[in-house]
């Protein structure tokens, strides 16, 4: 069953956070000082069914996303930190804006009009989400902040010429905007003033069983709408193959549990990426109304989250690289598998491949992608 239902669950789940239905609400307030003194807002977004979404102006961030279970219970289902300062002094990727460029660049290095542009390396040799001082890092600015029936909030960000590498000037914006049904839509754009290559995507990596709960994210099924991947290089970085997932541990076209198949030693794409780590050629391609990238479920709790798209590729990420080391909301460890993200968005190293399409953006041709993370409940 592809759209869950809410059912008993969201009754309770409005008795606990006293929403009505069609009254969508946005609250602005202070979230607190970075370590240079810097001041960071969120804006908190509530729809009538007991969803919730908290956005940071640092790194335009999903904070925090909540949702009751199929009792009625809420939890925050995505990893991060409980203050804004964290996110500095302890960073990682936790539902940040990520940019100029989500994923992987090969080499730190690209060419655009025949002019080679070098890019802040992250990744080893490589330019990782946007490189080392990235859109997830920078603070950024409330444009709007509106009411239901579907509220919302709006932050926009300036990127100068040579940011990073890129080249041509960048004015970008983000839009949350949450309904009462449990769609949380994430609207980018940008527009530059000359030339240049774009892809946004956000990083949230999520445990539906509440962020934290101790059972992980193996347990959960997932389903991709993709018959091909992207294979990689030891330095993930895609060989330029697209291979068809039938018949390997990449079949993910009708449902899989994350666990199954994520530790197989036998597929040398497993070894690479020390797990999932690889972009799923979605079937539906570019779009120009979001359809389904990913659906995962978790079971225990009932909740179900549906990842939709405009773009023609979804990055699955399983945790590989949570060893531990990372202390985030209410004191928990994160350890291996203890989040997942589905990060849609261009190819990686599209600039470098020309068989993958193009990133271009320039005067007259802005960028934007719409997706949605849409929550419910399975019976």
């Amino acid at each position: 069953m592809h759209r869950a239902v809410w059912a008993g669950a969201m009754v309770a789940a409005m008795a606990l956070t006293g929403a009505q239905a069609g009254a969508a609400t946005a609250r602005r307030a202070s979230f607190g000082t970075l370590p240079d003194g810097t001041a960071i807002e969120a804006v908190t977004l509530t729809g009538g069914n007991g969803v919730s979404a908290r956005i940071m102006t640092l790194g335009a961030t999903l904070q925090a996303f909540n949702a009751p279970d199929r009792d009625g219970r809420i939890a925050d289902v995505t990893l991060g930190h409980d203050d804004a300062a964290s996110y500095v002094t302890h960073p990682n990727y936790w539902g940040q804006t990520i940019g100029r460029y989500a994923n992987r660049i090969a080499g730190g290095t690209f060419t655009l009009d025949g002019r080679s542009y070098r890019l802040t390396r992250n990744d080893k040799a490589n330019s990782l989400h946007g490189g080392t001082v990235g859109f997830d890092r920078r603070v950024w600015r409330i444009v709007s902040v509106t009411d239901g029936p579907t509220a919302s909030v709006t932050m926009a960000l300036d990127s100068p010429d040579g940011d990073q590498g890129y080249p041509a000037r960048l004015a970008v914006t983000v839009t949350y905007a949450l309904d009462d049904t449990g769609a949380l839509t994430i609207d980018f754009d940008a527009r530059s003033d000359a030339p240049t290559i774009v892809n946004l995507t956000n990083h949230a990596l999520f445990d539906l069983g509440g962020e934290g709960s101790g059972g992980g994210t193996m347990h959960h099924r997932l389903t991709i709408p993709a018959s091909q991947y992207t294979p990689v290089d030891d330095a993930l970085i895609p060989t330029g193959e697209r291979r068809a997932v039938r018949g390997t541990v990449f079949d993910f076209t009708r449902g899989r549990i994350v666990g199954q198949d994520v530790r197989d030693g036998r597929d040398a794409q497993i070894v690479a990426g020390r797990g999932y780590d690889h972009n799923f050629i979605l079937d539906a391609g570019i779009t120009r109304q979001p359809k389904l990238a990913a659906r995962l479920e978790d079971p225990v709790s009932g909740r179900v989250l549906e990842v939709l798209t405009t773009e023609p590729g979804v990055q699955f990420y399983s945790g590989n690289f949570l060893d531990g080391t990372l202390i985030g909301k209410r004191g928990h460890v994160y350890r291996m598998g203890d989040g997942i993200a589905l990060e849609p968005q261009k190819f990686p190293d599209t600039p470098n491949q020309p068989a993958f399409g193009s990133a271009r953006v320039e005067p007259g041709r802005p960028y934007h992608h719409r997706m949605v993370y849409r929550l419910s409940v399975a019976r």
